[in-house]
């Protein structure tokens, strides 16, 4: 399989997953019983988005993705 078609999937499981921690925060949140605290989940999104800019800025470095040379 394709280097790149394989680093778009897992990009885009990532932000599935941090969009789940905050929808299951925003759950306990509103709900308000529960065992995990919501900082627990909000936690969890923080550093899996941190995890997603470090796997871009590898694969920039990599060569797997290039910038766009002209912005506008």
């Amino acid at each position: 399989m394709n280097l790149l078609i394989i680093f778009k999937i897992v990009l885009v499981l990532l932000l599935l997953f941090i969009m789940f921690n905050l929808a299951r925060a925003l759950f306990i949140l509103v709900k308000g019983e529960s065992e995990t605290p919501v900082s627990h989940f909000l936690g969890r999104r923080v550093i899996f988005s941190v995890l997603v800019v470090l796997f871009i800025l590898v694969a920039l470095g990599t060569g797997i993705i290039t910038p766009n040379p002209r912005p506008y």
